[in-house]
């Protein structure tokens, strides 16, 4: 705990005891015990990501504002010498109720029914490690494009893991957006809504944590949530119930996969290089 305590200074907890949990690659997460409360921290190099915990605050107040999910409270955020950290809540694993799915579809989309002015986001974020451009737009497909998949497609290209022929496709693939998405209104969006991002609260529901939040798609919190799998199907028939989704959007959520494949290519390699080629090539000769 004593690498801990310029932090927990900083913080003005005082803590009985300080306990390894599961946070992440790139952050070391504790459980804090204090003589009343326990709360959750997280820690990483601040000089290597800048402002990751200040977006991430940010991104999870605005959700908690928005009041539809259960989100924790931001306890505080700071950095102490070379750390920067964020304190939380700390939400105890509990025990999903009788109707946990259900209410947790129609509650994601009440969240995404509350309309938006733009896309993007008041600032950039990071999404995982990797910086998150969000600049404003007024269409779904100018943001998509020029916001996540084009300058992820570039990196991958100047690493030699794409080459021209999937610059091309691409290209070709952002040309179709605007005919492939129905239009609709930007909504919020948690941005990385995987099965490793919600728990089950003490009283049976749902929380989510670990955002990357900004104004999009709603479909791309849908396409996020079975990318890897983990929902089941009656959170999407609630949902669908709540807000319908227009016709095809089970054969659109591909769409949606690009960004966070893209994402994994530049930061892991590997499959996911293939994976993200696949979609955009796919598209191409998608009827």
């Amino acid at each position: 705990m004593l690498l801990l305590q310029p932090i927990l200074d900083d913080c003005g907890l005082s803590v009985l005891r300080a306990e390894r949990v599961h946070g992440g690659d790139i952050n070391e997460a504790w459980c804090l015990y204090t003589a009343h409360d326990r709360y959750f921290l997280k820690v990483n190099n601040a000089d290597l990501y800048p402002d990751m915990f200040l977006q991430e605050a940010a991104g999870l107040s605005c959700l908690k504002k928005a009041g539809r999910i259960y989100i924790p409270s931001v306890i505080k955020t700071g950095i102490a010498g070379s750390r920067q950290y964020l304190l939380l809540e700390w939400i105890e694993k509990g025990h999903p109720g009788k109707d946990f799915w259900e209410n947790f579809g129609r509650n994601l989309a009440r969240l995404h029914l509350q309309p938006q002015n733009y896309f993007g986001w008041i600032t950039d974020n990071y999404a995982g490690r990797l910086k998150q451009c969000n600049k404003r737009h007024d269409t779904w497909d100018e943001f998509y494009t020029e916001c996540r998949i084009m300058p992820l497609v570039e990196i991958l290209f100047n690493k030699n893991l794409f080459n021209r022929q999937d610059i091309k496709a691409a290209g070709q693939f952002c040309n179709q957006l605007d005919t492939l998405f129905p239009v609709e209104p930007p909504s919020l969006l948690h941005g990385d809504l995987w099965s490793g991002n919600y728990r089950v609260t003490p009283t049976g529901q749902a929380t989510i944590f670990d955002p990357a939040v900004y104004f999009g798609h709603r479909e791309m919190d849908l396409g996020m949530t079975q990318l890897f799998g983990g929902f089941d199907p009656r959170f999407y028939n609630a949902y669908h119930e709540m807000y319908p989704l227009e016709h095809g959007w089970e054969s659109r959520l591909k769409l949606t996969e690009a960004y966070p494949l893209l994402v994994h290519a530049v930061l892991f390699g590997g499959l996911y290089v293939n994976r993200a080629r696949d979609i955009l090539h796919y598209f191409n000769e998608w009827p």
